[in-house]
């Protein structure tokens, strides 16, 4: 844990002890410096000191003479989001995490604000997609609770959060297995949810939820099992170099690694000239060619040695097409 994350708990657990101070007053002040750890941690350290300072409010909850349940609410709601973001926390703790919000939903349903409420349905939607991933949820549960945050999060009042539902819907929509006569349907959904959410955000004022919904707007036409493969790339193509604008590799060089990758997927698939597709596409190969060399060096250097590997295996097949085109 990092020595500022430490002498914070360390105040917090003194004035936690402090009799002479309300437990109210007490358990507030314990959210706030769990949440201001949580903001920016260092370490899952200060994930799991937030974890039990958030602990720490609960039981000071308990013990006070007032019923504060809707105090209770939001700090187990906080919890849950340490929770969730722990990155070694595994199932374990994402299924913490999913109980917690079940938990307080009726509560701050029953007296919070509806933007509580929203928010928590929201972190719940994420919960349930990533344990969807592993076969411990259906992923029908995390749209469902995305489709209840959008009631609260509509686009004119709440640009942003209605942006990030419409990117988490439509990811959560391509997720399903493309195994049944709905496939194109639920492709065709996602894409819709993408452009929905970048009609209510913008380049200057929503900068990273652009790049990410230009982002995932460009995968999903790139992979989408239609008759249109060259025009959806040429479009896949426009977007990643709309994230581009944000995603630079000075400022956000892993999110910029990811995106060049995938600019390169599409270059690799697409002739040189979409008119003339028998000519082939020996120029867009090579141009995909010096992305994934770059992401690959970029990848390597941030320690994200998977994404690495990934990009290296692609890389040596493109190097093999291109030794073979020329041979």
């Amino acid at each position: 844990m990092a020595v500022r994350a430490e002498d914070e708990v360390r105040a917090a657990l003194a004035a936690a002890d402090d009799e002479s101070i309300d437990s109210v007053e007490r358990a507030e002040m314990l959210m706030e410096i769990a949440l201001g750890i949580q903001r920016k941690p260092r370490s899952a350290e200060d994930l799991r000191a937030a974890i039990e300072l958030y602990h720490r409010a609960l039981a000071l909850c308990e013990a006070g003479p007032r019923d504060e349940s809707l105090l209770r609410a939001r700090i187990r709601a906080r919890q849950a989001t340490a929770l969730q973001a722990l990155p070694d926390g595994g199932i374990d703790s994402l299924e913490a995490a999913r109980d917690a919000y079940e938990e307080v939903l009726p509560i701050l349903s029953g007296g919070g604000r509806p933007e509580e409420v929203a928010e928590v349905e929201m972190n719940l939607g994420l919960v349930l997609q990533n344990l969807a991933g592993e076969r411990r949820a259906p992923i029908t549960s995390a749209i469902s609770a995305y489709q209840r945050a959008l009631r609260t999060f509509e686009r004119a009042r709440f640009p942003k959060e209605f942006a990030i539902l419409q990117n988490n819907l439509a990811t959560a929509f391509l997720s399903i297995p493309f195994s049944d006569e709905r496939a194109k349907m639920r492709e065709a959904l996602a894409v819709q949810a993408f452009e929905e959410g970048l009609r209510v955000v913008n380049l200057i004022d929503h900068p990273i939820e652009y790049a990410m919904l230009q982002n995932n707007l460009g995968n999903a036409l790139q992979y989408a099992s239609s008759g249109h493969a060259v025009e959806n790339n040429l479009r896949a193509l426009d977007a990643y170099d709309e994230a581009l604008k944000v995603r630079r590799r000075d400022t956000m060089p892993v999110e910029y690694a990811n995106t060049i990758a995938n600019k390169a997927n599409c270059l690799w698939n697409l002739p040189d000239d979409p008119e003339k597709p028998d000519l082939g596409n020996s120029r867009h190969l090579k141009e995909a060619r010096d992305h994934y060399h770059e992401a690959r060096a970029i990848f390597a250097g941030a320690g994200e040695h998977g994404r690495a590997r990934v990009v290296a295996e692609a890389l040596d097949a493109i190097e093999r097409e291109i030794l073979g085109a020329s041979a």
